[in-house]
């Protein structure tokens, strides 16, 4: 809980909505008022208009036109830019580089939101939320997880729309939602193409598979977006915090 906002509780634990508004770097204090008095800001699914309603900045679920403000929380939410090269766990018994040596100068015990391949490079998420770390690694919740990937080869139009289609591996269907080439002949190689595509899976290595099924084995992998969070110009091994407006997306599809 940050301190301007924990000083700002009664002895309830509650705090005036548009104080809380304003201290989480919505609006000023007057432009949120107004924001309440308009009828944009709900709380628990119901709108709120009357100045000077509390509420528990911990877990009440607040929204200003629809988008979610995250609650007051002692948990950090990170994304990280991950190197090739770099394992997924937070230790290996091998001796491989692995995602603490990147988060040493953090304090907090850190979990990742599944795994990328070592060969893997892009966005991973860490946190000290259990339970939030659980649930978006969770294949029921369908986070779209964006991957751009160079493999060898023409994709033809006719590829595309197989994997658009679904394909199935030997452990299960997999779902595409979206897919589409990005360039061809990148760096001078006529013999390969860049493709960018949506799923929500998580299993082993199945972005991978899955392009190496319909004949276009990756040579280079990375993975720009999770949900509503980008990877955007975040430089590799670099490590940043979430939006409110990344977080608040992230814990709606997560049910949180």
């Amino acid at each position: 809980m940050t301190g301007r906002i924990e000083d700002a509780l009664d002895d309830d634990g509650l705090i005036r909505l548009q104080k809380l508004l304003a201290q989480s770097g919505v609006a000023s204090r007057r432009k949120c008022e107004e924001l309440m008095l308009d009828g944009r800001v709900e709380v628990d699914g119901e709108v709120v208009t009357r100045l000077g309603t509390k509420v528990d900045p911990r877990t009440a679920v607040i929204r200003v036109d629809g988008e979610r403000l995250p609650p007051v929380s002692a948990h950090v939410y990170l994304v990280l830019n991950k190197p090739r090269g770099v394992v997924s766990t937070m230790s290996d018994p091998e001796g491989r580089r692995t995602l603490t040596d990147l988060v040493a100068d953090r304090p907090e015990r850190l979990f990742h939101v599944g795994r990328l391949d070592t060969d893997t490079s892009g966005l991973i998420l860490l946190t000290n939320d259990g339970e939030f770390a659980h649930r978006m690694a969770h294949p029921s919740y369908e986070v779209d997880k964006t991957y751009v990937a160079e493999v060898e080869g023409a994709v033809s139009k006719e590829t595309l729309a197989r994997l658009r289609k679904g394909v199935t591996l030997e452990d299960g269907p997999v779902a595409v939602s979206r897919v589409g080439v990005v360039s061809h002949g990148q760096g001078g190689a006529k013999g390969r193409t860049i493709v960018e595509l949506v799923i929500h899976e998580g299993r082993n290595r199945i972005v991978r598979r899955l392009l190496d099924h319909v004949g276009h084995p990756v040579k280079r992998l990375t993975r720009t977006a999770f949900g509503p969070v980008r990877l955007g110009n975040l430089k590799t091994g670099a490590l940043r915090e979430l939006t409110s407006a990344e977080l608040g997306g992230l814990l709606d599809a997560a049910g949180l």
